[in-house]
């Protein structure tokens, strides 16, 4: 055969090692409306600021 082709026989007869009694995980199981809070000192103008010198510095970093 050859690159990329396959028996179609051998894909009917492939066995699995799954547990058919498994239960199913369920991605919403730890889903929250929650909110996030932070306390700080900083003015939103002065956090940004500070944002804006990091961005400068990585800027500064990558030439």
């Amino acid at each position: 055969m050859g690159f990329g082709s396959y028996d179609e026989s051998e894909q009917e007869t492939q066995e699995r090692d799954e547990d058919e009694n498994a239960e199913a995980v369920s991605v919403h199981e730890n889903e929250h409306d929650g909110e996030v809070k932070f306390e700080s000192d900083m003015s939103t103008e002065g956090l940004v600021d500070k944002l804006d010198k990091i961005k400068d510095t990585d800027d500064e970093d990558d030439d």
